[in-house]
């Protein structure tokens, strides 16, 4: 009788989120191709001489490659099992009843980490294939060992919002099964992923509220990343209002403790699914929840590029910031070196107290660097642990006559040239088509003031 009764079910009206997306709309997307690349020509220019100098990926295991530069925004699906993630995308994207829809249920059904990308027709790809063709931007993910690859796929779908953005569908989490279960390490997976993420849904149904170990970990990987967070409570339409109003006071209780910023994130309350909703509930407040959440969405594929360069321009700060402390310690080991002194030793002192030596404080009393930014000083540690202080160059001897100063490029790329590039896509004109009235030509400003 239930099956009897689901099939039933009317199918929604998609006709609100073709209008919201933009489906129907024939104009061209916006060519970005000259700005992307400037974009890349600043970053293999200025900002990766000195992350390559000073070897900031064994810091922060972030390496930037061509195909991230140039790569669509990505929404990222996570969330306890059999909450509805699965679904979710395949409403958005019309796939239910096709041959390549993402197999759903009331188990755990996910096992992988699917990509959902824009393609001539439906195919999909094995992780292997995918990590190994270096146009993508998942080649860096062949670090996480074969085993992962092989929970990993692509499904490629020629829909005309994947033209624009690329889904990830996570596999649930199971707070009765540990990481190391699963044959590669998931939570460092799932890290890559955020780092890469410009929306992270964290999809809730009200039958999984319960907050364990696994999902407190999730949390703590998004902590920095607050405003890509969006939460969800789906199925909200298989409860009475009474009901409705308790499950979303429970869902803040458990979330408030892992959540430390000062405004809650934003919460969905609806049912993304193709069926109609249930009778008797909030249609109206769903119906205008899910468009507020379609037009979150929008808005991030909207705003790609800027997000890009901004992204970018934040990765060379943490880069700036990241060399400066190494030619500091640098700077102190050379100072307290003597004839007879031990060099492991006097380094180790260094290491284990740099306020000792006012390391992180003379970073902050020299340069524009926010104490905010400055990395967490127990890494080094370990950074120097593998990376010997010896086997690094002071930034004063990292110039040349032909190339100039690596420091004063990504300072320049930094203040200057990735500001301008933000600055030309909102001028209405040709995004690639850069004038002098824009980036100067490279040209000092001239101070009137100054006599001559």
């Amino acid at each position: 009788e239930e099956a009897e009764d689901a099939s039933k079910l009317t199918k929604r009206d998609r006709s609100h989120l073709e209008n919201t997306l933009k489906l129907n709309e024939d104009k061209p997307a916006d060519d970005f191709s000259g700005v992307l690349q400037r974009l890349r020509k600043i970053y293999h220019s200025s900002i990766k001489p000195l992350e390559q100098s000073y070897r900031y990926n064994e810091l922060r295991q972030h390496e930037i490659t061509d195909g991230e530069i140039t790569s669509k925004p990505m929404v990222l699906f996570l969330g306890p099992w059999s909450v509805g993630k699965s679904s979710m995308i395949n409403y958005l994207l019309g796939l239910d009843n096709t041959p390549y829809q993402l197999y759903t249920g009331a188990e755990p059904t996910t096992s992988e980490f699917t990509v959902i990308m824009h393609g001539p027709k439906l195919k999909t790809i094995e992780g292997i294939v995918m990590a190994a063709d270096s146009a993508r931007s998942f080649s860096p993910l062949e670090k996480f060992g074969q085993n992962f690859l092989e929970k990993l796929i692509g499904i490629e779908v020629p829909h005309k919002l994947l033209e624009r953005v690329t889904f990830v569908d996570t596999p649930g989490i199971i707070e009765n099964r540990k990481q190391q279960e699963r044959g590669y390490p998931f939570n460092d997976v799932c890290q890559w992923f955020i780092d890469r993420a410009d929306l992270i849904f964290i999809v809730f149904d009200p039958t999984k509220l319960d907050v364990g170990l696994e999902l407190e970990m999730l949390f703590r990987q998004l902590k920095g990343r607050e405003s890509q967070i969006r939460i969800i409570l789906n199925k909200a339409d298989s409860l009475a209002t009474q009901e409705l109003m308790r499950v979303y006071g429970a869902l803040f209780w458990s979330l408030a403790p892992l959540i430390n910023v000062t405004e809650p994130p934003r919460v969905y309350v609806s049912s993304f699914w193709p069926q109609d909703y249930h009778p008797d509930t909030h249609r109206d407040l769903f119906l205008k929840e899910e468009i507020s959440l379609l037009e979150d969405l929008n808005q991030v594929i909207e705003n790609r590029m800027e997000n890009k360069i901004a992204f970018i321009r934040q990765h060379a700060i943490r880069v700036r910031i990241h060399a400066l402390l190494v030619d500091r310690y640098l700077q102190t080991y050379k100072d307290k070196m003597t004839f007879f002194s031990d060099g492991e030793l006097v380094f180790r002192d260094i290491v284990e107290d740099p306020d000792k030596f006012f390391i992180f404080k003379s970073i902050l009393a020299k340069t524009n660097v926010s104490k905010f930014d400055l990395p967490n000083r127990e890494a080094y540690k370990d950074f120097f642990g593998i990376n010997p202080i010896t086997s690094f160059k002071l930034l004063s001897q990292q110039c040349s006559y032909m190339g100039g100063c690596f420091l004063e490029k990504i300072e320049k790329a930094i203040t200057r040239e990735l500001p301008d590039l933000l600055g030309s896509i909102g001028l209405g004109k040709k995004p690639n088509v850069l004038s002098c009235d824009v980036t100067g030509c490279g040209e000092t400003p001239k101070n009137r003031y100054r006599k001559p």
